[in-house]
């Protein structure tokens, strides 16, 4: 038996369950999903909570966040100021949340409540975090399924932290790492990166993403863009290093050409009118000097949003109860 105030092991512990679901225009889907998501952590822990980030919403989520809050002691909404991004929000959640454990899900209903008791299990065995991996991606168009997958080949190319590819922020974390990812001081977050960069014990679990509840999602191939833009330039310098490579190989290839040239001239007596050559070589490599330029601007555009230390989100407001303060410091039953 353990010492009153000693935690149990915790292959025999119930912890406290945080769950943050953002929610970006997810109105529709929100008074389905959470009660489901509440139950499935109910059916785990007496002591949880459900953290609905609202993200911005133009429709009625934030009115029907309340509303679950005023039916359900458990749930709280977080809504933020304005449209900050997923990132964003799901740091909003992680700094709300007052579990032993923390759990992201998304809040379109996508994300299988059914796997929960598969995460607790892992967490009891000795895993900090246990994440999800699609097993497929046939809900979305070849061009993003064949884009995602090149994605990942560039970030992960040289890297010293290898990003799982397709996994995404369906998750479970042990307290210790969610404390980890807050101390991170980063203003242009790339999640899935930073889980990666952190480490501890992980564990993975494949599932098949479920049908939307209701609506469509609003995370197309512009915000892919972006967000995998940000991932590339906070965790790989592929594109620096491709830029060093294709500068070394034009140099090259200048030198061969210049010095065939003049073997040309001395050794074979043919004049090679040069204008056409030196107009369509300085088109080319004013091309390449503008592209350079435009990726350091990347790198250098990413500092200068750093050094002004603005925070990554504001509260506009809070409602609901949620665990107890010290809800993170209980020991399970």
């Amino acid at each position: 038996m353990p010492h009153a105030g000693v935690p149990a092991p915790r292959a025999t512990r119930i912890p406290s369950i945080s769950c943050v679901l953002p929610a970006y225009n997810e109105g529709q889907n929100l008074a389905q999903v959470v009660p489901q998501v509440l139950a499935s952590l109910h059916a785990l822990s007496p002591q949880v909570e459900v953290l609905v980030v609202d993200d911005g919403s133009r429709d009625d989520t934030a009115a029907v966040a309340r509303a679950l809050c005023a039916a359900h002691p458990g749930v709280v909404l977080i809504e933020l100021s304005r449209n900050f991004g997923k990132e964003a929000a799901l740091t909003a959640g992680l700094d709300a949340a007052r579990g032993e454990v923390v759990v992201l899900m998304d809040a379109d209903g996508q994300h299988p409540a059914a796997l929960l008791p598969q995460m607790l299990e892992k967490w009891q065995q000795g895993s900090d975090v246990v994440y999800a991996v699609r097993r497929t991606r046939d809900d979305q168009s070849p061009l993003h399924a064949r884009l995602a997958h090149l994605f990942y080949r560039l970030v992960n190319w040289g890297s010293r932290v290898a990003i799982p590819a397709d996994a995404g922020d369906f998750r479970w974390m042990d307290r210790k790492v969610v404390d980890a990812l807050k101390a991170l001081p980063e203003r242009n977050r790339f999640m899935k990166g930073l889980y990666a960069w952190v480490g501890f014990q992980s564990t993975a679990l494949d599932y098949l993403p479920l049908p939307r509840t209701q609506g469509h999602s609003s995370f197309g191939l512009r915000g892919a863009f972006s967000l995998a833009l940000t991932g590339m330039v906070a965790f790989s310098s592929t594109p620096l290093r491709a830029l060093s490579l294709l500068g070394l190989l034009l140099s090259m290839a200048s030198l061969a050409y210049g010095l065939w040239v003049v073997l040309e001239y001395f050794w074979l007596g043919i004049e090679v009118p040069g204008y056409a050559t030196l107009a369509a070589g300085m088109m080319f490599l004013s091309g390449i000097q503008l592209l350079s330029i435009g990726v350091l601007a990347e790198y250098v555009g990413r500092i200068y949003e750093e050094v002004k230390r603005r925070p990554s989100y504001l509260v506009s407001e809070r409602s609901g109860a949620g665990l107890a303060q010290d809800g993170a410091d209980r020991p399970g039953a």
